[in-house]
């Protein structure tokens, strides 16, 4: 073990997955002295920033969310521009869902009336994909794939050219709150005026000792891949899709182009099972997979093209809150020491993400229940 050793800085990230690299990297690029603390060494797949490909786009139900885009991919491009490298690929996004459901509704609004898709276009844009009675069809030409692993190096090595300071492997045990804070970690004792909490699955066990309870339960998602029926019928071109609204997938379910494995486009449903952070990738034999089994129909009957069983399935993390009422988890209520995960989306009860101050340390900012996003 490093023996301890003590630094001070003008700010301190908690969290180096996607969230908490852009934040640090921003403060950066203001000449703010900053360290990025990470649980795990880098790079690693216990969060939800590896894997290669994202969804990106302007489609959104919420207003401010469909607003902030031009922004963010303006940031993309300078990020590309600063690494010299391609973070971006644009696909388009065709977003699917029952006629006059209250978030396609909201899509549509964000996007434009002459976004709105016939079979006929539909077929033109997706011929993959199949449109049922009552269902309508957007197009997103936003909308595309993030290279995921590739933006978080992109992201983190720019953050050490501005002059930032990344310790991975450092296990987060103690917060002590103050006009400068003090965060010991296995492997030193940090201080900073600032602290941005970005922690993904482990927010509320990071978040409890300082007397801030956010009621976040993780989820274990599967992450499948489906294999085509015909090598070479759909291509790395073809769109990426999401749907809203549907009954027999109220979470939502997205896919992307077989950019990851060869011939296996990725389809997968937003929503999972409860788990301890720790203990995903424990998984007794014999569990029951039934967002798989939700994804097959699905796939037998919107995407006849592929075979209906996933070829690979992986895991992914996911945090949602408790809802009211539900015990609190023993793992979040237990003041343990904390850990650290880069991007594990989160989601609240309105699906917005959170993004503020503590309620009795002004400068401590949170970020989280970024919802995938």
């Amino acid at each position: 073990m490093r023996a301890p050793h003590q630094d001070t800085y003008d700010a301190i990230v908690i969290g180096a997955g996607i969230q908490g690299s852009f934040t640090a990297y921003h403060l950066a690029q203001r000449h703010k002295d900053t360290l990025l603390l990470e649980q795990f060494i880098l790079p690693h797949s216990r969060g939800s920033s590896h894997g290669q490909s994202r969804i990106t786009r302007s489609a959104y139900p919420q207003v401010p969310y469909a607003r902030m885009m031009p922004d963010s991919f303006r940031l993309w491009k300078r990020l590309e521009n600063e690494a010299g490298t391609s973070l971006y690929r644009r696909t388009g996004l065709v977003v699917l869902g029952p006629a006059g459901d209250p978030q396609l509704e909201g899509c549509r609004q964000s996007l434009g009336d002459n976004h709105v898709l016939d079979a006929v276009e539909l077929a033109q844009h997706f011929p993959g994909l199949r449109l049922h009675d009552g269902e309508v069809a957007l197009w997103d030409s936003t909308g595309g794939v993030l290279f995921a692993e590739r933006a978080l190096r992109a992201v983190q090595d720019a953050f050490r050219r501005h002059g930032g300071t990344l310790q991975d492997g450092e296990r987060v045990l103690h917060i002590e709150p103050g006009a400068v804070l003090t965060v010991t970690t296995t492997a030193g004792v940090y201080r900073a005026p600032r602290l941005i909490i970005t922690a993904g699955a482990w927010t509320g066990a990071l978040l409890a000792p300082l007397g801030l309870c956010l009621p976040l339960q993780p989820l274990r998602i599967d992450v499948c891949y489906w294999k085509e029926k015909e090598p070479g019928s759909t291509n790395r071109a073809c769109p990426c899709f999401m749907t809203m609204g549907l009954s027999q997938a109220p979470h939502g379910i997205y896919g992307l182009p077989a950019l990851e494995y060869p011939g296996l486009v990725k389809v997968c449903y937003h929503h999972g099972s409860p788990t301890d952070p720790d203990e995903r990738d424990r998984v007794p034999p014999g569990t029951p997979h039934p967002d798989v089994t939700l994804l097959s129909s699905f796939i037998s009957t919107y995407l006849p093209g592929l075979e209906p069983w996933p070829a690979v399935v992986e895991t992914c993390l996911y945090t949602v809150s408790v809802p009211q009422g539900h015990p609190t988890p023993s793992w979040v209520q237990d003041p343990w020491p904390c850990m650290l995960t880069p991007w594990l989306p989160q989601n609240t009860p309105d699906g917005d993400f959170i993004l503020d101050r503590h309620p009795k340390y002004s400068n401590i900012i949170i970020g989280a229940g970024f919802s995938g996003r």
